[in-house]
């Protein structure tokens, strides 16, 4: 995505719908009762029609992304590190398996996209027996893909119909090779966006290959402080419809992975305040800090049952608390994050037109003296105009 400057970029999230170019930026709210391309075209025509196809760039989310499940060897590196490309790659997992326990896994009643077997450096066989194959036989899933050792991929491509074999993505020094399986995510997700039709339809105007939001969003923040004001390190937070994406530097976690990135993202598939907005209450009602600050902001229980811009906003503010919380030692997420060492918490996605800097600001003081027991108080930042996103589509 590299280029001039004159050029329109589009998100497709699954609550909004987003374009800036050069002299604008344009918000709207998706009508779900229409085609997303009709919809853009009723509400943007007069700013589509100032662009050729070679100068409109659109990035989406509102297909849900890939539901992936992961079956690994060991924690410490087969799950995390399919876990940690998978992510990066704008994927969404509903499941890890730790192999030696996967007879007491239940089986998924969704369609999965595609399955990950992983597992092993190429100097050790036989890590998989037949209670792979049972298990994969009760699954319902539409691709799968094996990068574990190369020893083991013959016998496994034998029992299993359809396997792509990749290379293994772990190393003989234990180190991470992504460059295969993120590719291959990669182009799964380009497949599946052709294959939903009113997302394929956005190719009548642009040329351009449409890629996951997540994955703009991460490429952007080596470059975020040629934006905007950031004090290094930095968390970064997208509140959206559906999910809450939280993107961070690796500098935040105690980890084995090296990599490339700099940055690495974790997807809270049910924390989304509109589309996921009843499991983010239960969320809430699970949590035995969130009566408390429903007290802090004002309000009762009662709020989980309004329908109002009230009601809207204290979803938001909960959807941060809670982030904020499954990433704390306290909370039970893939990863903790270092949220004592964090100077700065960015917001982007609809929650930056719907709560001020203080709303924001409000619930980071609670969470962390409440939670951390500290008086550290990180800055929030709000990416008010969509400058990560637009940065994205341009490195």
């Amino acid at each position: 995505m590299s280029g001039g400057d004159n050029r329109l970029l589009i998100d497709v999230g699954s609550t909004y719908i987003k374009l800036a170019s050069p002299d604008l930026i344009e918000q709207h709210f998706r009508d779900f009762n229409r085609d997303i391309l009709d919809d853009l075209r009723s509400k943007c025509g007069d700013t589509l029609e100032r662009f050729g196809k070679d100068d409109v760039y659109i990035c989406s989310s509102a297909n849900g992304g890939l539901s992936t499940l992961i079956i690994g060897v060991t924690r410490s590196f087969s799950l995390k590190y399919a876990t940690n490309i998978a992510f990066n790659a704008g994927i969404n997992i509903i499941d890890t398996i730790l192999f030696q326990d996967i007879g007491d896994y239940s089986i998924p009643s969704d369609l999965i996209d595609v399955v990950i077997i992983v597992g092993g450096v190429d100097s050790h066989r036989g890590l998989f027996s037949a209670a792979l194959y049972r298990y994969l036989a009760q699954l319902r899933y539409s691709n799968i893909v094996f990068v574990g050792s190369a020893q083991d991929a013959a016998q496994v491509e034998e029992k299993v119909e359809q396997l792509v074999v990749l290379p293994n993505i772990i190393d003989d020094r234990l180190h991470i090779v992504e460059e295969h399986l993120k590719e291959y995510l990669t182009n799964l997700y380009q497949q599946d966006i052709e294959g939903k039709e009113d997302i394929k339809n956005l190719y009548q105007i642009t040329s351009n290959q449409i890629f996951s939001t997540p994955y703009i969003v991460n490429r952007a923040l080596p470059h975020i402080e040629s934006r905007m004001t950031v004090a290094n390190p930095f968390i970064l937070l997208d509140i959206g419809g559906a999910t809450t994406d939280i993107h961070y530097s690796k500098d935040l976690v105690d980890e084995n992975i090296v990599t490339e990135n700099e940055y690495d993202r974790l997807v809270f598939k049910r924390l989304g305040v509109y589309k996921s907005r009843q499991s983010l209450v239960l969320a809430a009602q699970s949590n035995e800090f969130a009566y408390e600050l429903l007290m802090h902001l004002g309000v009762t229980e009662n709020i989980y049952n309004e329908d109002s811009d009230k009601a809207t906003r204290i979803l938001m503010q909960l959807a941060i608390f809670l982030v904020l919380y499954k990433t704390s030692p306290y909370g039970e997420s893939y990863i903790s994050l270092k949220l004592l060492a964090i100077n700065s918490i960015v917001l982007t996605g609809g929650i930056t037109k719907v709560l001020s800097v203080e709303e924001i600001q409000t619930i980071i003081a609670f969470f962390y003296r409440k939670i951390l027991s500290s008086d550290h108080n990180p800055v929030a930042v709000l990416d008010s105009n969509y400058d990560i996103w637009t940065l994205g589509t341009k490195v």
